[in-house]
């Protein structure tokens, strides 16, 4: 089905057509003269000739009837965005890469030159990525093609309010953030907009959950083949988009090389989430992580668990004019095409994505940053090799590494963590030695030697639920390019 500016160009034309033309009758009655059939259908001139009942007079008789009746054809639905069918089955196939399907065309059409009005009578469904996850039901994310200028215009047409926007590196454009003030739902005003050619392209602006479910040594050196004694990061930087931290943690001593809040209106409550993380990859002390010696780029992008796209994107885009090797997304939410155009170019810059898999069970759906192209998405193994019952499953999960009950820096402490957001972290930090052995090791070259070396667990081959396997630092860096 035709869809963007000119699916809704069109469609308005066929309902113009259709209020200002009268129906038309259908009747397969054999008995009834051309022009009976021309007066059903009103096509004689005004009228002429037809009695009341749409009948034609035969030589001032009576009217003539069809006598099975005229059947009227319905009026006309346009649904442009169709929404899934009811009980429809869970995603099974291959992620995409992430690329947008709702760009501008080579011939954008002239901008609006007022407000812009719902056409009536049509059924504008919103569309499916709207509604695939949690998202802020009164803002839309926006990539403009133009100035703060520009940008208030599109506002003023389509009735918006501009909350915020910048210049995304990562985006390479101007990223707006649109609040809706009228109560009209995303799915809608993402169609409208889609009529403009200034915008490039439209995202609700969705929402992400970290992911932890509810003297030790930690057994993840053990189990992913990485000697703690010559464990190290030194000088690797790693940034995590995270909770914010508790940097007077014994194990952050020295660790966090910088520190930035995208979300500075909101109060920090939680620390625990990102103090662990970090201190799974780099931390020192007794409860040392995987990479000692990394340099940790903090960013702060979650309060209670939750975060929004527009945060994450500004995270993601400051991690990057850090220069950083590493990047660490231990959450999970709906696929977003800013989120993955971010990826993709991240990637292109030579950075390693590492995500966490999910923990929302194994009839999930997939878990966005993990299943676009190019991120690492890890899933969570027990002290056993078990998978984490919680942990998502599907072809996108790339590979394996501990995350049940690991003992982690958590506040001013220490505690018990579970997830696959844990597994994740000690991903990132083995790749920090691989990085620090080999400084020039391509992402590339990274990833496949990661696949190639894995453990296999589960079925044979790369699997739904283990992906290649378990994590083996120690034959991917002797692995050859």
């Amino acid at each position: 089905m035709a869809s963007g500016p000119k699916a809704i160009l069109r469609a308005v034309i066929l309902a113009a057509a259709f209020v200002a033309a009268p129906a038309f009758a259908q009747t397969n009655d054999p008995n009834l003269t051309q022009k009976q059939v021309d007066c059903l259908n009103r096509t004689t001139a005004t009228g002429a000739g037809c009695d009341k009942d749409d009948g034609a007079k035969n030589n001032g008789g009576t009217p003539g009837t069809a006598t099975g009746g005229a059947v009227f054809l319905p009026a006309l639905i346009v649904d442009l965005f169709p929404n899934p069918p009811a009980g429809a089955a869970p995603q099974t196939s291959a992620p995409s890469n992430g690329t947008s399907s709702n760009g501008p065309s080579n011939t954008p059409p002239p901008a609006p030159s007022g407000p812009v009005t719902v056409p009536q009578g049509l059924n504008l469904a919103e569309p499916p990525r709207a509604i695939a996850g949690e998202f802020v039901p009164d803002e839309v994310l926006v990539t403009v093609d133009g100035d703060a200028g520009v940008v208030q215009q599109i506002a003023n047409s389509f009735g918006l309010q501009v909350r915020s926007q910048r210049q995304s590196r990562l985006l390479g454009t101007t990223l707006v953030r649109f609040g809706i003030t009228d109560g009209r739902p995303v799915g809608v005003v993402l169609a409208q907009l889609a009529a403009d050619g200034r915008t490039q392209r439209r995202e609700p602006n969705h929402i992400y959950t970290l992911q932890q479910a509810a003297g030790i040594v930690n057994y993840a050196f053990d189990r992913i083949a990485l000697d703690s004694k010559e464990a190290s990061g030194e000088n690797v930087r790693v940034a995590v988009i995270d909770t914010g931290i508790d940097d007077t943690n014994p194990a952050l001593a020295g660790v966090i090389a910088d520190q930035y809040d995208a979300m500075p209106n909101v109060p920090i409550e939680k620390r625990d989430h990102g103090t662990s993380v970090d201190g799974l990859i780099a931390g020192v002390g007794p409860l040392e992580g995987m990479a000692p010696g990394a340099r940790i780029y903090h960013a702060r992008a979650f309060e209670g668990g939750k975060s929004t796209m527009d945060v994450i994107l500004s995270a993601l885009d400051w991690a990057a004019e850090q220069n950083v090797r590493i990047i660490n997304m231990s959450f999970v939410g709906p696929k977003n095409d800013l989120l993955g155009t971010a990826c993709r170019n991240a990637r292109a810059m030579g950075m390693v994505l590492v995500a966490a898999a999910g923990n929302n069970g194994p009839k999930a759906p997939y878990g966005y940053p993990a299943a676009f192209d190019g991120v690492i998405a890890v899933t969570a193994t027990d002290a056993k090799d078990g998978l984490m019952p919680q942990a998502n499953r599907g072809a996108y999960v790339f590979i394996s590494a501990p995350g049940v009950e690991m003992v982690a820096p958590s506040g001013a402490g220490s505690d018990v963590v579970t997830g696959t957001s844990f597994a994740a972290a000690i991903v990132s930090g083995a790749i920090a030695n691989l990085i620090h052995a080999a400084p020039d090791r391509a992402a590339d070259d990274i990833e496949k030697a990661l696949a190639a070396t894995a453990k296999d667990l589960g079925p044979k081959g790369r699997d739904n639920d283990f992906g290649y396997g378990l994590l083996d630092i120690k034959a991917a860096e002797a692995a050859k390019e």
